[in-house]
Order: structure tokens, then sequence, then C-alpha cells
């Protein structure tokens, strides 16, 4: 091997950065559990709501360590050994669940255009008052409410809902029941761009694979984040409605006059009151002031009631500053009396005519700071203004020229051109326009080098950098169709729970160890060196996965599960080439160099296949898909890596310090030799098992269907208090038994104490009896863990309650049609390319057919054993996320095992002319036997051993896998090849499969 010396520097790199990396994420973990503790030991176990307290500790421990450039680690910040951190997804981490309510009201106001029409907002307000103590949606309230009040007034009435805006859709003269069909669709397209908008926030935020639901169809959202501390940082981000506005602004000192106009007004209406009063109790007062006289008297304090009063003028802390926008400062904590004063409609009507239209704006207070601004702007009768946040194309934090936190904007043509007018007017004037974010004044800038061209332009505003940061992420997604409002937050544990996790680490651990001893015990000093690489693709495969900040979750897991199959399966492939060529009577150092030379084909035709699929499925793929092809086309890599060069230069190295290596042991050394089965005489066999199993399987799949899970139908969850901590893994058992719901998911849900349990039992069912019925059983089930409650303090419904069923709620499919679609056509995408590799690879379209009739073979099998079993196994065998997963590790093991047993075909082809064709095939799949068994058994021994030892929670997942392997082990020896074989025989490809086959350098293949 040529460029040792390279390749041990690369190597050395490639395990120096990935312990690099992972480095980061151990630190990382030992940073939050010293922070955890640090909280816990400040509050003592009997304090009340000691676990919100000690997370709030805990996040502003993080966050002082965060903001702080103090090194902890290597040079590096905390945020910086954060950000290298290994992100796990919400399965593999708890985080924070929060359940929004998008206000349907305020999306039907934006589609009347905010109509002034007296019926409809009173059907609004009274559709409001009707939610209080209603089950129903808000749209039915509202039509509810309109039919009542309504008279001869329509929907489609000009103003109303036959808007300039919706006048493609709503025509006047349309009756109410057509306008309704459209106002459905269009609250519906709203708050699906609600949750678009969320997830485009979310992402830019930084969390790692969020869940985002609708539940039902009453404008709630469900938002888990995986990992989040910062609950107050995380609401600000995603009910923040985004409203940004630039006005122009008034002089402060016009408004003096003003403000003691309206002062004198709330000082005569006070008096008036006062007098009314005063008359009404003049003997108790005559009293009492005598005995202030005389307090007054020991004390020599004035009496508070003799000074006068001024309800406006009192408020006031501060004066703005000369020409500038700002009136006065007042307290924070007095902006709301000074915003009820300043509304009132005989205050309003004390201003100037000019000046009517005044908006009366508080600005941002400075940090730590107590006080705050009031701004005047220069508004309109519709409360428009001249340029909205609607026009920003981009967003990004930036900085100051003082190093301080800002927000850079660039503007579409629309807003540039407004801006750039407004602009040029403010510098001609000496005014300043106010950047408004959500109804308060971030900075009201002066323009003193005249009109801004360009669109782009900086927010200011006493930021911190998270504020700048989130700020930035919001302008840039857009913001809500409307307000949404946090109505349920909480923290989550882990969907597989702590146990399933430590259980499933620990069984992950025992299967390695297993395949470490197997390839030791079969190929003896040689197994080690295999060994070794495997355990630094492992270490490469997680630190890359560290450095790209890829998200680990289960499906990702199932991708490096098969990544280690394939490790273990090049490195056989090698070893059982060595071995043949050690036959051939051949010395160590040519056997060695022989064998790495010939397996090199197979091994690199059997990952390009995997690899391509892995590719098309990122670049298609969503959600699982896409993680389950990261980790997969990172393991292809380094699987490459490991088995062709480090196992390689492990063995020279050995070799040439005189060490022999058999590649065998006494037991192993003559097993699977001498082996010539005739593979194409039991074809008809295996086509008739194969048949029947198909069409079991599809009988199966159209009468029995598949136990499809909450991810695909949607369910119901429940939230369960109980009086002491239980086990999430225990309850799920109890609930999935045929007795109870057949199938449901608990887990840790904030406290050990509760849990949030979900179900699809009924699903089909909406009725308050089929409610009331599931709820009964939930009840009756959980009933050994509730300490002797009864079934109506389990469901009331109050404040005080400590223990019950504290929430319940319908949830919606995870998985949109949309994901379905794009999964779909990224697997057949996936597929197509395979076909047309193979095809270019092999010069043959029989050996594509061959290959991909041997996945649907093995996918419809795996479907239908899902199917025929999941009524009465002892496991949950739900279609959920992760068993796209599966499906997907089933296609790609499939494929590598047939490929390597084509690859051994055509090469027999050019070695052994005078064969006949079936005699080939069966001497190539007899040769490549060891192999396949050798590389389903240690696959398969890393399957069972995470399926015994592993959670109950992913043991379907497993099982689906366990059965994926057998039947693609046994589909590429008895379907692939056979058909591949039948195709031949009807063509004329026969006889030239026969003619020998030479590759030239430049690899293309030529008829000898």
């Amino acid at each position: 091997m040529q460029n040792k010396g390279l390749i041990k520097l690369f190597a050395v790199l490639f395990g120096l950065v990935s312990l690099y990396q992972l480095s980061f994420t151990f630190k990382n973990s030992a940073i939050e559990s010293d922070a955890l503790a640090i909280a816990e030991s400040k509050f003592d176990a009997s304090v009340e709501d000691r676990k919100e307290k000690v997370n709030d500790y805990e996040v502003k421990y993080l966050d002082s360590l965060a903001t702080s450039n103090e090194p902890v680690f290597l040079g590096s910040t905390y945020a910086e050994v954060k950000e290298n951190s290994m992100k796990l997804g919400l399965d593999l981490k708890g985080g924070l669940e929060a359940i929004l309510q998008v206000s349907v009201k305020d999306i039907l106001k934006g589609l009347a255009n905010n109509s002034k029409d007296p019926i409809f907002n009173k059907a609004l307000d009274d559709a409001s008052e009707l939610q209080k103590d209603s089950q129903n949606d808000f749209i039915d309230d509202f039509y509810s409410a309109f039919d009542a009040i309504k008279g001869d007034t329509k929907l489609a009435s000009p103003d109303i809902f036959a808007t300039r805006s919706l006048e493609e859709e709503i025509k006047p003269g349309m009756s109410d029941d057509e306008v309704k069909v459209v106002l459905s669709k269009k609250i519906d397209e709203s708050i699906t761009s609600a949750l678009q908008v969320l997830r485009t926030r979310i992402d830019q935020f930084g969390v790692a694979s969020p869940n985002i639901q609708r539940l039902g169809t009453s404008g709630r959202i469900l938002v888990e984040l995986p990992g989040v501390k910062d609950v107050e940082r995380a609401k600000e981000l995603i009910t923040s409605t985004a409203e940004l506005e630039f006005w122009d602004t008034l002089k402060g000192e016009q408004f003096f006059q003003y403000f003691n106009d309206v002062n004198s007004l709330l000082k005569a209406e006070l008096e008036a009151e006062n007098k009314v009063e005063g008359e009404d109790a003049v003997a108790q007062e005559t009293t009492e002031e005598e005995a202030d006289d005389l307090i007054g008297d020991l004390t020599g304090e004035e009496d508070a009631t003799t000074k006068e009063v001024n309800p406006l003028l009192d408020l006031i802390r501060g004066p703005g500053y000369q020409g500038g926008p700002i009136v006065y400062q007042f307290n924070i904590a007095d902006t709301a009396k000074v915003n009820t004063i300043l509304k009132k409609r005989e205050v309003r009507a004390l201003l100037p005519a000019g000046i009517k239209n005044v908006k009366f704006v508080f600005g941002k207070p400075a940090p730590n700071s107590e006080l705050t601004e009031l701004y005047v702007l220069k508004g309109n009768r519709d409360n428009i203004p001249p340029l909205s946040g609607g026009v920003v194309d981009d967003a990004r934090q930036s900085y100051s020229p003082t190093n301080k936190p800002t927000v850079t904007m660039q503007m579409n043509a629309q807003g540039s051109k407004i801006w750039e007018e407004m602009t040029d007017i403010a510098s001609k004037t000496g005014s300043q326009i106010a950047i408004v974010l959500d109804n308060v004044v971030y900075s009201a800038p002066g323009i003193n080098n005249g009109k801004i061209a360009g669109g782009r332009s900086e927010i200011s505003g006493n930021f911190t950098l998270n504020e700048a940061t989130d700020l930035a992420n919001v302008l840039r997604a857009g913001r809500l169709p409307a307000k949404a409002e946090i109505i349920q937050s909480d923290e989550i544990g882990p969907t597989l729970g702590k146990e399933a996790i430590e259980s499933g680490t620990m069984s992950f651990l025992i299967a390695l160890a297993l395949v470490l001893v197997w390839m030791f015990f079969y190929y003896g000093k040689a197994g080690i060196f295999a060994d070794i690489a495997m355990l630094l693709n492992i270490l490469l495969i997680f630190g890359i996965l560290s450095g790209l900040g890829a998200v680990l979750t289960l499906p990702g897991i199932a991708g490096i599960v098969l990544t280690i199959g394939m490790s273990v399966d090049a490195n056989v492939l090698i070893y059982e080439r060595i071995r043949e060529e050690l036959s051939k009577g051949k010395d160590q150092k040519s056997a060695i160099k022989d064998g790495f030379s010939n397996a090199l084909s197979s091994i690199l035709d059997a990952n390009i296949t995997t690899g391509l699929t892995a590719l098309i499925l990122f670049l298609f793929g969503t959600g699982p898909i896409k993680g389950f092809a990261t980790t997969l086309l990172v393991g292809i890599g380094t699987s490459l890596f490991t088995a062709i060069f480090i196992t390689r230069l492990l063995i020279d190295w050995y070799v040439t310090r005189g060490g022999k290596l058999d590649f065998s042991t006494g037991i192993t050394k003559n097993l699977f030799r001498g082996i010539n089965i005739s593979f194409l005489k039991k074809r008809k066999m295996a086509y008739v098992i194969s048949g029947v199993m198909i069409l079991v399987s599809l009988g199966s799949l159209f009468t029995n269907g598949l136990d499809q899970g909450v991810d695909f139908v949607g369910g119901r969850t429940y939230q369960v208090r109980f009086d002491q901590p239980v086990s999430a893994a225990e309850i799920t058992s109890v609930l999935s038994d045929d007795a109870v719901f057949g199938s449901a998911d608990a887990k840790t849900f904030g406290d050990d104490n509760q849990l949030k349990i979900t179900t699809k039992f009924r699903i089909d069912e909406s009725s308050e009896e089929a409610d009331e019925a599931i709820r009964v059983s939930l009840f009756n089930a959980l009933q050994p863990y509730l300490n002797g409650m009864d079934y109506e303090s389990f469901i009331e419904n109050k404040e005080s309650k400590t223990a019950g069923l504290m929430k319940k709620y319908k949830v919606s499919p995870t998985i949109a049609d949309d994901i379905k679609k794009a999964s779909f056509w990224a697997v057949l995408g996936s597929l197509v390319v395979v076909f047309l590799y193979i095809l270019f690879r092999f010069k043959r379209w029989q050996f594509s057919l061959g290959a991909v009739a041997a996945v649907f073979h093995d996918v419809l099998i795996l479907l239908g054993v899902f199917s025929l079993t999941y009524k009465f196994m002892p496991f949950s065998l739900e279609i959920d996320q992760a068993f796209i997963a599966a499906i997907l590790t089933v296609i790609g093991y499939s494929l590598n095992d047939t490929v390597v047993v084509f690859d051994r075909i055509r090469e027999f082809f050019n070695e052994h002319t005078e064969w006949k064709f079936e005699d080939v095939i069966d001497r190539s799949l007899s040769s490549t036997l060891s192999r396949t068994l050798n590389t389903s058994l240690t696959t398969l021994v890393v399957l069972l051993a995470i399926f015994i030892f592993g959670g109950e929670s992913i043991r379907g997942f497993m099982f689906a896998l366990i059965v994926g392997v057998i039947v693609g082990t046994y589909s590429s020896l008895f379907i692939a090849t056979p058909i591949m074989y039948d195709s031949v025989k009807k063509g004329d490809a026969a006889d030239a499969l026969k003619n020998k086959v030479v590759e030239t350098e430049e690899d293309v293949e030529v008829n000898a």
C-alpha cells in the first residue's frame, strides 16, 4: 500500500479531531450536571415550588456562563462548548413543551380588514364571551353569535368579508354558508402559516429536532423543544408577533400644555368625586381630622391630605430632551396607569386640531432601569404606519460602532422607496423616525446625512445579545398571522424514557462487545485489527456528527447500527478474500495484497449504492428520513476509510514485524470451505415461498392493516399527576394491554410523579360519550397508582388539584401529508438512482432489476409481518416515525448484500469463461456464503442484544430491523440473483455474460 505515512497522518488527525469534538460533549454534560447540582443545593427539599426555583436558578447560572467571555474548556467559552457539543433529539433528551392558542379572533379581524361594522365586532365580542364556557372552536361560536344578531346583514357584506383582499373568493351576494366555507379554509391556511413561521423561528433558534403539531381544529399548536431550559426566552420567541413599524415623530414640547390641560381635567373630576363623598361623611371626617391633627402635633409630620394632588403630573419622573420626540419619563410600574389616562375619550378630546391622531408609545427601558420614556408619534385616522415590517427581506444580528448588539435589516424594493422618502423628509425637517416593535419604541434615530437609499437600516435599543439574535430570527422568519398565547407549558422527559435510554446504551455496549469477541473468535489475531478499526469507526462517526452539529435521534442510531454492520461487512469481505488467496498457496504478503485488491470492488459497489440511497434521502427527505440519511452518509465514509486503510495499515505493520496471520482459528479454518450449493435449482421453491409470503402480506395489509401510531393518525393526550413517583415504562405496559387501550405511550412530564399519556384508542370517534369512556378506562387502569382516588376526584377541574387528570386534549398527526409524500418520493427516487448505478457498473439491466425487486420483496414482507403480528405480540408494533428509519435500514442492508453477490458473479464471469452460466451463479453464491452469513450474524448479534436488553419503547423498532436483516439475507441469495438469472435467460444476454469481460485501466469494459 502506497502513501502509508499520509494515511497514518490522516488517521491520527481524524481521531484527534473526533476526540476533540466529543470532548465538548462530555464537558457540556459535566457543566450542566454541575449547574443542576449547585441549583439543587440552594433550595431545601421542603421549599414550595422547588422544581421551578431550581430550574430558574440553573437557567440563570448557565446564562451567566453563556454571556461570560471566560474560557471554561480548552480556551473556549461555555457558549462555544455548548455549540460544539453533540445535539440530541427529543426522543433522547427531555425538553420544553408548550401549547399555543392562535387567536382566531385576530385572524377574522384581519380577513375583514379590521372592519368597523358594529354587528361584526359585536359578534366577535359575544363569541369571546361564549368561549369562556364553551367547548366549541371560536369560529363556531362566532357563527352562532353572528346569526343571533345579524338581521339583514350578511357575512359577504362589503363592510365585512367582501373586501378587496378577498374579492377572488368572496363576492357580494354570496350566502353565509358559502362564505363560511371560504373562512374555514382561510383560517386553516393562517394556522398552517403560523406553524410554518414557528418552524422557521425555532430552527434559527438552534433547537435540535423540534416537534410542532396542530391540536385538532381549535387553533392550538403543540411545540416540543428538546433540551430547552430557558423557558422565558423560548416563550418570547414563539409568541412574538414581531409587529415591526416605522413612524414619523412629533416634538415632545408640543404636548407640555396638553399634559397640563389633561391634569387639570382629571383634577377637577377627582375634586368633584371627593366633594360628593365628603358631604356623605362630614361627621366621621371631622373626628378623623382631629385625630390626625393630634398625631401631627406629636410627630411633627404634615398631613398628606393637605397636599395638592395632580393625577397625571405627579406620575412624571423626568423630562424628555429638547427638540426630540420624548415628552416625559415615567416609572415602568406606572405605564399602564398613564396609558389608561391617555386613552380616555374626554382626554383625547383635548388634543389640538392638527395633532388629534397622535400615538403615545412607551420606549424600551434601559437595562436595570426603573424608568421608561413616552414618545409622541405622528399617527393617522386608520392607525396604519407609513412603513411596516412586511417589507423586510433579511435581518441579521450585528454590532454598533460602540460594540453594542444591534439588528441590521434589508428591505425589498417597495420598502426601500418608502424608506428613502421618509428619511428624506426627516433629514430636511430635523425630525426623527421611530422604530416600533410590538408597540414598543426601540429607537428613534435622527437622519443627519440626507435620505437613505437602498433600504438598509439598523435597529438599536439596549439589546442583549440574545434579544438581538432572537429579534433578527423573528424578522427573518416573518410575523405570526395572529396573536399566539402560551396556555400551557412544562418540562418533559425524553420520549424513550430514562430507563429505556440507560438500558439501550447498556445493550449497545453489550452488543458491541459480542461483535468484538466474535471477530477475534472467527479470524484470530486478524480479528483484533478489525476490532480496532471498528472502534475507530464509531469514534469518527460520533466525532463528525458532533462537529457537523447534526442531531442524534433514534432514526440516527439506526443509521449508526447499519454502518457498524457495513464496517464489519467490509472487513469480512477483505478477510474472506485473503483466506481464498492463502488457500491457493500464495505467500502471506501476496495473499494480503491480492485480498485487499480483489475485495475493493465489492466494498466500493456495496457502499456506493447505499450511499446514493442515503444522499437522495438526505436531499429530498424530511424529519426522521433526513436524520437517518445524515448518520448513514457519515458512517459510510468512515467505514470505508477504516476498513480499507486502517485495517490494512495494522495488518501490514504486524506482518512487517514478522508476525503470522492465518485469518482464522482452529475451529473456523475450514468453516464454509468447499461448499457448492445449487441455489438456482431451489429458485422455484424460493419463488413459491416468497410468492406466498407476499400474497399473505398483501392480504393482511388490505384486511388487517397496520397498527398506525399517533404520529400518523393522531390521538388523545392526557396529563396525569400521581402522589408518588411512577415508572413511565410500567404505565406504558399497563395501558398498552389489549384489555385497556391496546397501545399507549407514557413519558415523564416535569417531575417523576407526572406523566404525559398518549393513545390512539378509538381515535375515529369524536363524541363526548367516547371521550368519557376512554377517561373511565384510563382511570380504571391507573387505579393501583392513585392511592384510592375516586373517579370524580380524578377528573374534576379545579386549580387546587394536586393529583389526578390535570389536562386532556386531542392531537393531530405529527407526520403531515406533505412529509409522507416527500418520504415516499425520496425512497422511490433513491431506488431509481440505485437501478441506474447498478446498470452502469454491471452493464446489464437484469442486475438492476434483481436488486430493486429484492428490495420491494423485503419491504413488503416486513410490512406483512408487522400487519400479521401486531395484535398478539407482547410489545408494540406501531408504525411511527422510527419505523420509517427501520424500513430505510432494511433497504440499505438488502442493497448492500445483493451488490456484494453480484460483484462476485461478475468476477467469476471474467475468470471462468468455460463454466456454464448456472454454474457461475451457484459458485458465486456459494463462495460468498461465508461472508453473507458472517455479516448477517454479527449484525443480528447487535440487534438481538439491543432487542433483549434495551427498553420496551424501542423493542418494536429493533424487531423490524431483525426481520429486515433475515429477509434481506434470504432475498440476496434466493430472490435477487434468481430474478437476474431468469431475466437474462429470456433475452440475448446469457451468451454475452459468458464472454470474458476485461477491465481496462480506464475502467471501461469490453468483450474479449
